[in-house]
Order: structure tokens, then C-alpha cells, then sequence
């Protein structure tokens, strides 16, 4: 007689297999059709304000990485500032296309009119081309990336910036005052570009070193690399604010993500934690400095998924103690 569980094998195999290209297609729609247009509102509390002050609300936008026809992330970045932040902080990757400035500037135009700061990242100076997903498994994903690139205007995007009052914080530092308080500044360019170089402390620029008393120091930058965390933790920034990660893109649900894209590790892809230990309010992290990773809100055009990492923008509530 034939073996009746021999000859089912290769039907039990078949469906297994079947089952798990099912599976795969579904979470590659769901990743492509619904999660990458699913917009949220994370809401992060940090204290780092002196005893006693009223909480400040920032509002942290990072990688919109905007096309001409995204009309819907535009009302949805529109819509943020319902929220009423004291102080909106960019930190890059706002475009992907060279025709996106009409739609860009209308997604930040009530935001432009609130105090504001940024930083740009690699694709706010170029377009982004076609590249072997592939490479983002390497220890360096800039390998191999080659140099047919097409500059964006960033020039003009960084005009349009500043005249409306935003301070551009390119390997620089500078002061803002919101809502009764002074607000220390220290910026890079993009680390990912090699463009970065801190701002040292002690200069006349360094608002820390004047008479007037400074209520909060933040470091700005949009890739989060070891060298710039370790720069503004030397520097004793209250709070360190980066993008660039987009939190691992495609991450794995009870795990979380594979890549960071820089030299940063995937525990820190994304929201509240501490650099170089754990967050300061954990055990250990007395010496650690508050970092906030966006995942930001968009993709490159050329990979439009994400899984178990849904786009973001975020408000920071600053407390007191």
C-alpha cells in the first residue's frame, strides 16, 4: 500500500508555501497601500525644564520627503498646528521631487508663522534615485550609493525659511525666546553627508555665555550619528532632536527595527531614549543626555512602505521635574 503521509507531503509543503506568499502579498499591500499613508500624532513628555516652569510644547517634523500629489500629508502636516506649539523644530528630508516646493510650502505655511528652527538632510540638497534596498543592510548604506544625483533648490527652501522667521541652524548656534523663555541653540548639517560640524561652545555665539539667563539648551540635527550624539552630550544639551532613521521603515512587530541607517543603534531608531546610556530618568542614566528620534512622515519615492513603524510627527511636552 502507498504511504498516505508521503504522498500528502508534497500537497502540505505546497500549501505552506502558498500560505506564506499570501502572507507576504497582504503585508506587503498593507505596508504599501494603508500603514505608509497612516499618519500619527505621537506625544512625548520629557522633563528637562528648571523646577517650577510651565510646560513648552515642540512640535518635532522630520522626513516629509513630499511629492507634488501628496495632498493628503499636506492637510495632515496643516492640520499640526491645531496643536499651538511654543516652538516647531524641523529636523529635514522635508522633499523628494523637484516640483514638491508649491506643496511643501503650503504644508508648513502655518507653522512658518510660529517660532521655528531647522537643520536639512541629504534629500533636501538631491533627489532621491533608484538604489538597491539591499544596501541598507550594510554597515554603511552610503557604499556603492554613486553620484548621478540631481540638486534640489535647497537654496531657495532655506530663503523661504528664514524670511519667515525659522533660524537655520546649519553648523550653527543661535537663541530663540517662546513664550517668556530663552532657548539655547546648537545645530549640524547632514552627519549622512559628511557635512557636519559642530558649533563649539564658549563663544560669543554660545547664548550661554551672556548675561541673560538661558532656560533650555537643545541640539538639533537630522541624522543621528554616534559622533554628533557624542558632541552635544559634550556639549550638555538639555534635550538632543534627530529624523533621518525613519524609525527602521520596515520593522519587525515585538521587535522592532533592523536599520537605522547610521551608525546609531536600532534600540534608538526611534522615540524617547538617552545617549550614551539609558534614558535619564532609567537606571544608569544619570549621565545620559534626553535624545528624541522622529520616524518622520514619508519614504523615498523609489521605496513607498512601511511596516510596523507608522509615519510620524510628534509634540514634545517639555516639564519641569
Amino acid at each position: 500500500m502507498p504511504d498516505a503521509s508521503r504522498a500528502s507531503a508534497p500537497r502540505t509543503i505546497a500549501r505552506a508555501v502558498g500560505g506564506l506568499a499570501l502572507a507576504g502579498a497582504g503585508a506587503l499591500a498593507w505596508a504599501s497601500l494603508v500603514e505608509v499613508r497612516w499618519y500619527t500624532l505621537r506625544e512625548v513628555s520629557v522633563p528637562v525644564l528648571p523646577a517650577g516652569q510651565a510646560p513648552l510644547r515642540i512640535l518635532h517634523l522630520s522626513d516629509l520627503h513630499l511629492l507634488p500629489n501628496q495632498q493628503c500629508k499636506v492637510d495632515w502636516v496643516r492640520d499640526l498646528a491645531s496643536l499651538d506649539p511654543h516652538l516647531v523644530i524641523d529636523t529635514g528630508d522635508n522633499w523628494a521631487h523637484l516640483d514638491a516646493m508649491p506643496a511643501l510650502l503650503r504644508a508648513l505655511e502655518p507653522h512658518l508663522a510660529r517660532p521655528g528652527a531647522f537643520v536639512l538632510g541629504s534629500n533636501d540638497y538631491i533627489a532621491p534615485v533608484p538604489k538597491n534596498p539591499a544596501r541598507y543592510l550594510l554597515p554603511d548604506a552610503r557604499r556603492g550609493s554613486g553620484s548621478l544625483h540631481r540638486e534640489l533648490p535647497w537654496r531657495e527652501l532655506v530663503t523661504r525659511m528664514t524670511s519667515a522667521g525659522w533660524i537655520d541652524l546649519t553648523n550653527r548656534r543661535d537663541v530663540v525666546s517662546v513664550d517668556g523663555r530663552r532657548i539655547s541653540l546648537a545645530g549640524t548639517d547632514d552627519a549622512h553627508l559628511d557635512r557636519d560640524a559642530y558649533p563649539p561652545a564658549g563663544g560669543a555665539d554660545d547664548a550661554r555665555t551672556g548675561s541673560e539667563p538661558v532656560d533650555l539648551h537643545l541640539g538639533v540635527t537630522h541624522a543621528p550619528y554616534r559622533r554628533v550624539l557624542d558632541a552635544m552630550h559634550a556639549d550638555d544639551v538639555d534635550l538632543a532632536i534627530a529624523g533621518h532613521t525613519h524609525g527602521g521603515q520596515l520593522a519587525v512587530p515585538f521587535y522592532g527595527a533592523l536599520v537605522t541607517n547610521c551608525d546609531l543603534d536600532t534600540s534608538r531608531a526611534k522615540g524617547l531614549s538617552g545617549w550614551p546610556g539609558p534614558r535619564p530618568d532609567r537606571p544608569g542614566g544619570a549621565d545620559s543626555t534626553w535624545l528624541h528620534v522622529s520616524a518622520g512622515l514619508g519614504t523615498s519615492p523609489y521605496a513607498p512602505v512601511r511596516f510596523a513603524c507608522r509615519p510620524e510627527a510628534t509634540l514634545l511636552t517639555l516639564t519641569a521635574p
